[in-house]
Formats: structure tokens, C-alpha cells, sequence
């Protein structure tokens, strides 16, 4: 933690054009990918053209390239990013700076960084902090102790806005962004999805930050979901595993669900061949409960 706060001081490069960062204070499932893509979204229909510069965690590509959903594959880029090409241009580089140049060079008026929040070589013209509103901060310890990349006290003054994503508001934690703009937003699953499970018996199974969380909410939804397999985040899908799942949900007569970012890790091709029909990928879109304040400080940050 005291590493990562030292490091976070550091001023960074002025880029040209505005750059936006959606961060987390904590490791993994907070629900960055969905924000990343509801906020490029947002610019897009603000007439703007994003690009998203990511790290291509759990991809073999150092970067800077351009991701090209109908060439490359997660083991290449990584699956957040791969699921991210879909809706936005995405550039994957372990040098954030050389793959935002990339990216304006390649026609971006406005940089999304994924991720990025404790990395300095950037200088930010916004930041969003994307926190899980049921788990928050965790135990409040730094790694390994707890979830926490760095001491909140550290990481929150270079937050300028906090998105909560679920669960409920605490007025203590959120005390760490007082003055600052606390933004509620909720994750849903697609209903042409959700609409093709129901009735169904579903075998769902998820490799995310927390796969708990994409159960209960297939659960909320009224899909009657009898069993379930969580694997780690990122964690490729080999032929067996693979196999085992379809031969539990064939035994079951379950039908099978995951999310888009495992269909990115398992890829279509993959996907059919291993299950046929039987596998219905449940993409989720992110909602903000006032998408008009969100736009609003998005619009300041561009006329810097």
C-alpha cells in the first residue's frame, strides 16, 4: 500500500486529447468493465470517439495494438479487453502512455483508460472510482491482509468522482469522498437473455472478480438456476473443464449460462463446438440512476 501510494504521486504526461479513467480502489470485481463500456458508450452518443487503453491483463501482448475482435483472442489481449472491442475501439499495451498515443494517433478524441488509477505515467483529466456496493472496502486492509490496493486516505484525493455499483450507500465509507460526487448505478442482465432461461433449469457458471454476483443476479431474475461453478478471475477454460460442464449440464438436462467475458476467454468457435445450443452467454449493461450528472462532469472534463 505504501508503494502504490508512493507511486500514484507521480505527475504524468500531458496527452492531447482529455483523458478519463475509471479506476479501483480494490482488487477485481468491483465492476470496471461494465462502467468502461456504459461511459464509452455515453461519449459516443455525445458525439465524441473513444478509444479504451488497457493493460490486457491475462493477454500475452505487451502492445501497443489495436484490438481486432475478428483476428485476436484473450489469450492474445485478454478477455476484458476482447469483450470491451465489441461496443469501443480498444488499444492493449503494458506502457499506458505509448498506447494512449496510439490511440489518438489512430483517431481518438477522448482516452478511457481501463483501469489505471495507481498508474501514474498519465496525468488524468478525470477520475472515476468504481466500487462494489455490497463488499465496499473489505476488511479495510491493504493486500494481502485485504482488498485494497493502497490506503483510502491515500487513493481518494486523486478521485474525482465515486460510482457505486449495487448494494446499498454507507455513510462512513462514503465519507472518504466528501465534497465529491457519488454517482449510484446498477448492472442488468439483457432481457432477450434473462427471457430465453426462464423456465429453464441452468447450470451458470462465471470466472469474474465475484461470480457470486452474476448468480444471484440470474437468481433475481426468476432463472431458475440449480447449480453453479465459480472459477478464479481470468482463469482460461481447457477442453476438460469445458467438457465436464457440458457433461454435467447433459446428465442435468440443464441448460448452460455464462458471461460475456468467459465466452471471450472460451471464444464462439470453441463455445459451439463444446456445448452446441445449450449455451446462452447473459451480456450486462450497466445503468446510471442519473446518467445526465455523469454526462455532466464528462462534458466538463472534455473542455480542459
Amino acid at each position: 500500500g505504501a508503494v502504490t501510494s508512493r507511486r500514484m504521486a507521480g505527475a504524468g504526461a500531458r496527452l492531447e486529447a482529455p483523458a478519463i479513467c475509471v479506476g479501483n480502489l480494490t482488487v477485481g470485481g468491483a465492476g470496471k468493465t461494465p462502467t468502461v463500456i456504459a461511459l464509452a458508450q455515453m461519449l459516443q452518443a455525445m458525439g465524441k470517439t473513444p478509444f479504451v487503453v488497457s493493460r490486457g491483463y491475462g493477454g500475452s501482448s505487451a502492445g501497443p495494438l489495436r484490438v481486432d475482435p475478428a483476428r485476436h483472442d484473450a489469450a492474445l489481449v485478454g478477455d476484458e479487453p476482447l469483450e470491451i472491442s465489441r461496443r469501443a475501439p480498444v488499444v492493449v499495451a503494458r506502457d499506458r502512455l505509448a498506447g494512449a498515443r496510439m490511440a489518438i494517433s489512430a483517431g481518438a478524441d477522448v482516452v478511457l483508460l481501463d483501469d489505471g488509477l495507481q498508474n501514474p505515467s498519465i496525468r488524468k483529466d478525470l477520475v472515476f472510482a468504481v466500487i462494489d456496493g455490497e463488499t465496499w472496502f473489505g476488511n479495510g486492509y491493504c493486500l494481502p491482509a485485504g482488498p485494497l490496493r493502497a490506503p483510502i486516505d491515500q487513493q481518494a484525493p486523486h478521485v474525482h468522482a465515486a460510482i457505486v455499483i449495487g448494494g446499498e450507500m454507507r455513510q462512513e465509507e462514503a465519507r472518504a469522498f466528501s465534497g465529491k460526487p457519488i454517482f449510484r448505478a446498477q448492472i442488468e442482465p439483457d432481457e432477450k437473455a434473462v427471457a430465453s432461461l426462464v423456465g429453464r433449469r441452468v447450470l451458470a457458471f462465471a470466472g469474474i472478480g465475484r461470480p457470486e454476483k452474476f448468480f444471484d443476479m440470474l437468481r433475481a431474475r426468476g432463472i431458475d438456476v440449480v447449480a453453479v461453478e465459480g472459477f478464479a478471475d481470468h482463469q482460461p477454460f481447457s477442453d476438460e473443464v469445458l467438457a465436464r460442464l457440458n457433461d454435467h449440464a447433459m446428465k442435468g438436462g440443464l441448460a448452460l449460462a455464462t458471461t460475456g467475458k468467459d465466452l471471450a476467454r472460451i471464444g464462439d468457435a470453441r463455445a459451439r463446438a463444446a456445448f452446441g445450443d445449450r449455451l446462452t452467454t447473459v451480456p450486462i449493461n450497466l445503468t446510471f440512476t442519473d446518467r445526465q450528472a455523469v454526462q455532466a462532469l464528462a462534458s466538463k472534463a472534455l473542455q480542459t
